[in-house]
């Protein structure tokens, strides 16, 4: 076929991945390989199989009694997703895999001389807070982040607690946007992203 190119070398293969996530507001690197900025940190281990991002749109059709095809078809909004399961349980964790809550010390019962104890207490309706994302995906040389400057933990929780297997924190996370900037956006060193001249 005239035009056809094919080239291995654009097939990316994540050969590592990571999460990091930061308050709303935090600066966002400014290309694909610079250093985190201050602010971001990385969710740690995450499950070798469970990262996933979608872009979902919703079209509506107008139906015409004409044709038997779509008259016209027109998007009525869009909607974008991050999945992973988180392997390290940590204060910065559970409070991102819950859309927020408090952690607070607490004096043990019995008086335990020098021992620690924590309370998590989950959100409470209205109280679920927004977070800024970063993807990372590394394939060689080859570096990719998918920028998120918002979004919420909008699904339930639900941890298996088994013997024979680790219990992972289930982090899924709704794309939030706006007018006025980018929802989502990547940053690549690829050179397969050159603009065609």
């Amino acid at each position: 076929m005239a035009g056809e190119i094919t080239n291995s070398t654009q097939i990316v293969v994540p050969a590592r991945t990571r999460i990091w996530l930061a308050p709303i507001g935090t600066a966002a690197p400014t290309d694909a390989t610079v250093a985190m900025p201050a602010g971001w940190y990385s969710v740690g281990l995450t499950t070798e199989d469970s990262l996933k991002f979608s872009e979902e749109p919703n079209f509506e059709q107008v139906k015409s009694a004409q044709t038997d095809f779509p008259s016209r078809t027109f998007q009525t909004s869009d909607a974008a997703t991050i999945e992973v399961d988180l392997q390290q349980w940590n204060s910065r964790n559970f409070q991102a895999v819950f859309g927020g809550g408090t952690i607070t010390e607490i004096t043990p019962a019995g008086g335990q001389a020098g021992a620690k104890h924590y309370k998590f207490a989950p959100p409470r309706i209205g109280g679920r807070s927004e977070i800024a994302g970063c993807i990372e995906v590394i394939d060689g040389a080859k570096a990719y982040r998918y920028i998120i400057p918002r979004a919420m933990q909008m699904e339930g929780v639900q941890t298996d607690l088994q013997k024979a297997k680790e219990a992972v924190l289930p982090l899924r996370l709704a794309v939030q946007g706006g007018d006025d900037a980018d929802a989502w956006y990547l940053l690549t060193n690829d050179p397969a992203f050159a603009t065609a001249a």
